[in-house]
Formats: C-alpha cells, structure tokens, sequence
C-alpha cells in the first residue's frame, strides 16, 4: 500500500509550516548534494561521537532531520510529510505544530539512540518526526480517508487501517533489528539497506503522546 492522498475537508488553514519544512529539507539536500559526504559527515548524527561529546553534537539532534540519503529517501518523506502533516497542522495551529514536529524527531533519535549508543555509522532523515506526524494523524482522524495504491488500483480506506497497519510492520520489524546480531546496521539509509525502525517506533509514540498534551484531540472551532 502506498498512500498518495487524504481527505482535506476539513482543513481550514493554509498548512504553511508543512510547506515550510519540505522546502527546508529540499533546500538541505541540494546542499548535501553540493557538499558531499564531508557535508553529511559534518550535519548527520552520529550515535558514537554524540556518545563521546554530547555538547559539541547536539546540533546534530536537529541537522541530521532535514538530511537524506537519497532522492527516493527524501521524496518518499516528503510525501508522507505533505499527506498526513497538513491536517494535524490544522489541528495544532502553525506555531504548536512545528514544536510538536521537532520534539517528535528528537524523540525518535534518542529511541534509535538507545539501541544503537556505539554506532558510527551517520543517521539521517526526517523519517522519525514524520512517524509522529502519522501518530497524531491516526489519533486525529482514525476515520478519514486515505487514498493508497494497492499494485495497480487506487483505493480508499480508512487512517486507522493504513497508519495502524505502518505502525505494526514497524514493530515486527523493529523486533528483529534489535535481536539482530550486529545493531549497527540498523540506521536510517536506504542504500545501505538499513532502517531505524526504533526511532520510527519512538516518534510515532511521542506523536500519539504529544498530540493528547497539546490538545489534538479536541475539534477546532469552525471560522467564522
């Protein structure tokens, strides 16, 4: 299943911040391109040297969730982002919303953290902070619509059915990074062919716990 859209109905605002973040992470992959892996090396975060210097690292907590390892890495968050982030946007209000999309991504790093503290291998991606937008989404609007393809056709189902099924493939699949025999290959870069599953399991949490604090579940007022 591959979603493609969402029912925007109730949307009443401009989602400005979610367009806001996936011009900034086109924005930081065009530099990765620029830069090279000297600039991945510099801005990604590294489990082991945060472990070893966790000052002079922090900055990497936050760069390394506008970085990407590749086209299809970036387009396929930016999908997600751009579905999913502009209705919990709309719920949470611009402001709420991008504090709420960053405490998300710290929280998915630290979950990958966790199990990984020695790695050296860099993570990268706005995947964890996304898995919280999809937490708050599956709070939010469990009944709205979701348009995925399934092969060839386009069908219709409900964000409980798509997101509840996400989010089980990741803990399945979490399982077995964590019970793998070498953890370090278990980071979030596509062509290496590892995933950070723990953090995308780690933000969709803080994304259903966030959302709850911040008031999500509550109806905005309609504008008059």
């Amino acid at each position: 299943m591959f979603p493609i859209s969402d029912d925007n109905n109730g949307r009443h605002r401009f989602p400005f911040v979610t367009i806001g973040l996936i011009i900034a992470n086109a924005a930081v992959f065009y530099l990765e391109l620029m830069g090279g892996e000297p600039f991945v090396l510099k801005w990604a975060f590294v489990p082991g040297e945060f472990a070893a210097d966790p000052s002079s690292e922090s900055a990497t907590l936050f760069s390394a969730m506008f970085l990407h390892a590749s086209w299809v890495h970036l387009g396929g968050n930016m999908l997600y982002l751009y579905i999913f982030g502009d209705n919990v946007e709309n719920r949470l209000g611009p402001f709420m919303f991008l504090i709420f999309y960053l405490a998300c991504g710290l929280v998915a790093t630290f979950s990958q953290y966790a199990v990984n503290t020695g790695s050296m291998i860099p993570n990268v991606g706005a995947s964890g902070a996304i898995a919280g937008v999809l937490g708050a989404y599956l709070l939010m609007f469990p009944k709205s619509q979701v348009n995925v393809l399934v092969g060839p056709r386009l069908i219709a189902l409900p964000a409980f059915a798509v997101l509840g099924l996400w989010i089980v493939m990741q803990f399945v699949a979490g399982y077995g990074a964590i019970t793998a025999p070498d953890l370090t290959k278990h980071v979030e870069e596509p062509e290496q062919g590892g995933v950070a599953y723990m953090a995308h399991i780690g933000g969709f949490m803080a994304g259903l716990v966030f959302a709850i604090g911040l008031g999500g579940l509550r109806r905005p007022r309609p504008v008059a």
